[in-house]
């Protein structure tokens, strides 16, 4: 008998580089981009009904929702994915979803995208054998550039296209993670819009003479390495658009430099800055060093960390 119901966590992902390559005709953007998937989640519960599509938000714990900004109809991804499920599908049944928003709103950090995959993930469960894997990595292409990234049971990964193509690489390991968001949305098609992508004088395009394979190198032995690695190590093409109207961006990346963090970054779009750490003890100071200005932050580690 088919559970009726199922629970998954849908977790974050900071992009720990991200560069533009060129905009297509259809308006999108290809890119190279490393994911890493982090264990800040929200909570996705499906239950399998008759008929129809219902969602319901609620905040979670950490208070991240703290508006209506998450829509409860078919705006929402997850309630999109839930319906390109069943069409696709063919078949008859609903669902109703519970979503515990844990993952701040238009952050960076693909909440949606994460929300709808799991949305996707747990359908399969609920109706096997109705779409298959491989179609449920196209159905979310077609949500969003992120949601093929976390329908994929890789940790980390390099994503190319317009994060669409996926390459599995070595996931971070053993170290601690402070996120800091300001406080406020960011649009991503704000973002993209005004991201300046012409030639060699464009001053947001820093990945133009970037060696892709020594940086997948690096990137292997980061977790033995991370206290040796410069905070310059790595970039996102999006950050100067970003920091450019919202300097309160390069304030919390500061925040986290003198707090000791080996690696500081924006993550995708914005506005939520991370800080990787090799040390648990100055991850946790800066942590609690942050949360006296900012009210959403926090300790992190990457999905692939395991306790001795």
């Amino acid at each position: 008998m088919i559970a009726g119901n199922i629970e998954i966590l849908a977790p974050a992902k900071i992009n720990l580089y991200l560069s533009i390559k060129r905009k297509r005709q259809d308006g999108y953007h290809e890119l190279e981009t490393v994911m890493q998937k982090i264990n800040l989640a929200d909570r996705v519960t499906l239950t399998r009904v008759d008929s129809g599509i219902s969602l319901r938000c609620v905040q979670g714990q950490n208070g991240a929702l703290t508006d209506c900004s998450v829509p409860g109809d078919e705006t929402n991804l997850a309630y999109r994915a839930a319906s390109v499920f069943f069409a696709e599908a063919g078949c008859d049944g609903g669902v109703t979803i519970s979503l515990e928003k844990n993952i701040p709103v238009a952050a960076g950090l693909g909440g949606g995208s994460s929300d709808a995959a799991a949305v996707l993930s747990g359908l399969s469960h609920l109706f096997p054998e109705k779409v298959s894997y491989k179609k449920m990595l196209e159905l979310g292409g077609t949500l969003g550039a992120d949601v093929p990234f976390f329908v994929d049971s890789s940790a980390a990964v390099l994503a190319s296209g317009i994060g669409d193509v996926l390459q599995p690489i070595t996931p971070l390991d053993r170290c601690w993670i402070v996120l800091v968001n300001p406080g406020f949305p960011v649009s991503t098609k704000w973002v993209y819009d005004n991201f300046a992508l012409t030639s060699g004088d464009n001053p947001y395009t820093l990945g133009a003479n970037f060696f892709l394979n020594k940086k997948l190198d690096w990137f292997s032995a980061m977790s033995a390495d991370l206290a040796r690695c410069s905070v310059a190590s790595l970039y996102n093409d999006l950050e100067m658009v970003t920091e450019g109207k919202y300097p309160e961006i390069a304030q919390c990346k500061q925040r986290l430099i003198e707090g000791g963090a080996d690696i500081v970054l924006m993550s995708g779009s914005g506005p939520t800055v991370f800080g990787i750490f090799s040390s648990e003890q100055k991850a946790q100071e800066s942590h609690d060093k942050c949360k006296e200005k900012y009210a959403a932050v926090f300790l992190c580690q990457p999905i692939s960390f395991q306790n001795s």
